[in-house]
């Protein structure tokens, strides 16, 4: 797996949610900040604006994507004159009408979709985004992140057979195309340039997926360069200045996220967990794990729910007559 796949596919919790809003103007909806939540909004049909609860406004076009990497709070309405609508709390129904996704009146359509990350663990690809990224369309530029959008659309408009699995798999598409995109295009503006240069630059690249295929490797400065294909002293200078942590430091986080996802998620006993990551002895994974996460692994593990299937991956809005 690569290194983005990867980071998302241990990150992730919980279940994955979409849903489809039509709406006839005029609208608001005051979402409350979701902790631990990843979101993102689609413009399908009409305009909105967004207000962070700083004030920072957003105003999204059809096709326009507005990402909320760290659940924060904000408003969203058709207009900025509309008074703000009654705060959505997270788990709670969004307020407001919802007519048929079809009919000619709805003056604006929106997707919504969101994933739960670990709450105890935050990569630094996701870390460094900053509270709200504005994504204008083009679909010339992104051709397949404008299909893979319009078959969420399709998708949950048509409510048809299969839904379960194909839902998920759009959600999981949408959110690699725009990750994709963010570390492609727009690394100075969204402040993590330096894991955009990371992926984009070949040596240390390759290291990173070295980490990440086989992080129970017991890896060195040197070996990591040797798969770089640089001298040690410059491996270690370029992999620092470009993600931020020294080689074998970024090792150890990495090491230990797997590890807390695997305690969480699997029954497999401590001295197992320790050998998948990397570890000699049981006694000195749980001493690195206690220092990264302050709990020694098995309190770890009693307190932190296991990953839940995606069995109701989206929700179906009633329809108001």
């Amino acid at each position: 797996m690569d290194v983005l796949s990867d980071v998302m596919a241990v990150l992730r919790t919980g279940r994955p949610f979409a849903a489809r809003f039509a709406r006839t103007a005029p609208w608001s909806d005051h979402r409350s900040g979701r902790p631990n939540g990843f979101g993102v909004q689609i413009m399908v049909r009409g305009s909105a604006v967004a207000t962070a609860e700083g004030g920072e406004t957003f105003r999204l076009g059809p096709g326009d994507v507005l990402l909320v990497p760290h659940g924060g709070a904000h408003l969203v309405a058709d207009s900025p004159d509309t008074p703000p609508g009654p705060r959505c709390e997270p788990g709670s129904e969004f307020p407001g009408a919802v007519i048929r996704a079809d009919d000619p009146d709805a003056t604006h359509v929106m997707l919504c979709m969101a994933y739960e990350l670990a709450p105890n663990r935050t990569h630094p690809i996701i870390g460094t985004l900053p509270e709200f990224v504005h994504l204008p369309a083009d679909p010339a530029a992104r051709p397949e992140l404008a299909g893979a959008i319009a078959m969420l659309d399709n998708e949950l408009a048509a409510e048809l057979r299969g839904g379960d699995t194909l839902v998920p798999a759009l959600l999981d598409a949408i959110l690699m195309y725009l990750l994709r995109a963010l570390l492609g295009e727009r690394t100075a503006e969204c402040g993590f340039a330096g894991w955009a240069a990371a992926l984009a630059d070949r040596s240390i690249a390759a290291a990173l997926e070295a980490v990440h295929a086989e992080p129970a490797r017991q890896w060195t400065v040197a070996s990591l360069g040797a798969v770089a294909g640089l001298s040690r002293s410059a491996f270690s200078r370029r992999f620092t200045e470009l993600v931020g942590q020294p080689p074998l430091a970024y090792l150890t986080s990495w090491r230990l996220t797997v590890a807390a996802r695997l305690l969480a998620d699997t029954d497999a006993p401590l001295a197992v967990v320790a050998r998948q990551v990397g570890y000699a002895s049981e006694f000195a994974f749980a001493a690195a794990f206690k220092r990264d996460f302050g709990l020694p692994p098995g309190q770890f593990r009693r307190q932190v729910p296991a990953c839940e299937p995606a069995a109701e991956p989206f929700r179906r809005e009633p329809v108001a007559v």
